[in-house]
């Protein structure tokens, strides 16, 4: 489980997330949307720990991302929206040296290798240096550090992006297989097609703060649409000329 509690961080004057809240429960695909400079990043690199917050709480299994930062770590797999592979390093290489990081050696760790190899389908490259690397590979080798120690919950920013048709329809079936063995799984993704498919609940934010979250069919409900993209658009123009006297969004959250 990953919760998010008044979780507020700026940049300067730039307030990116300003007192988000949201939970993320096991055994649930929760999509985090919203258009760019929402803050979606920013709160992944929080929880990922990669950066401090301003104010607030990240906690993964309990665990808080900033008091405890190695353990949450370890509970988690992360898919940062920048790859950041080491060009001189293969595919091979870059899922055995964060295996490393998480413990694992030996004949485990490459059993574990060459499962994700084929699962994520890198035969054909797993042994070439990355520099050169399509976007499309590159995500494949991301994806493959984020699984190797089979993490208990996953964070993805953006896992389908530069992927083709095949390998999207394979990620897809990975992330729904986790899902069903009891996995907690927080993405971001513009595709709202791919958000209707794969998320049990959806959390819409929009300047660093949540304006809407529910089931998809509860929030096309509210919006009177089955197409997601209005849902979307209508929720974030409602959210920005129609709230109550606290400043509440009149959205359903």
């Amino acid at each position: 489980m990953i919760e998010i509690s008044g979780l507020s961080k700026a940049f300067g004057k730039v307030q990116a997330v300003g007192g988000l809240t949201l939970t993320a429960g096991d055994g649930q695909i929760t999509g985090l949307i919203g258009p760019n400079g929402a803050g979606k990043s920013t709160t992944f690199r929080v929880a990922f720990g990669l950066i401090r917050p301003d104010d607030g709480r990240v906690a993964v299994d309990g665990r808080d991302v900033v008091r405890d930062r190695l353990e949450a770590q370890r509970r988690v797999g992360a898919l940062p929206d920048v790859r950041g592979l080491y060009p001189r390093l293969t595919a091979r290489e870059h899922i055995r040296y964060f295996g490393n990081l998480h413990g694992l050696s030996g004949p485990v760790l490459e059993r574990r290798i060459d499962q994700l190899v084929a699962l994520l389908e890198m035969d054909g490259f797993a042994d070439r240096r990355a520099r050169g690397f399509s976007r499309g590979q590159e995500l494949k080798v991301a994806l493959g550090r984020a699984l190797v120690h089979e993490p208990a919950n996953l964070i993805l920013d953006e896992p389908t992006n530069g992927l083709d048709v095949v390998s999207v329809r394979a990620v897809r079936h990975l992330l729904r297989t986790m899902r069903d063995a009891g996995h907690c799984i927080l993405l971001s993704s513009h595709l709202m097609a791919e958000v209707g498919m794969l998320c049990d609940r959806l959390v819409i934010i929009n300047r660093g703060r949540v304006v809407a979250e529910g089931t998809p069919e509860r929030l096309r409900a509210w919006a009177g649409s089955d197409d997601l993209e209005e849902v979307f658009v209508r929720t974030l123009a409602t959210a920005g000329a129609d709230t109550d006297a606290e400043g509440r969004s009149a959205c359903p959250i």
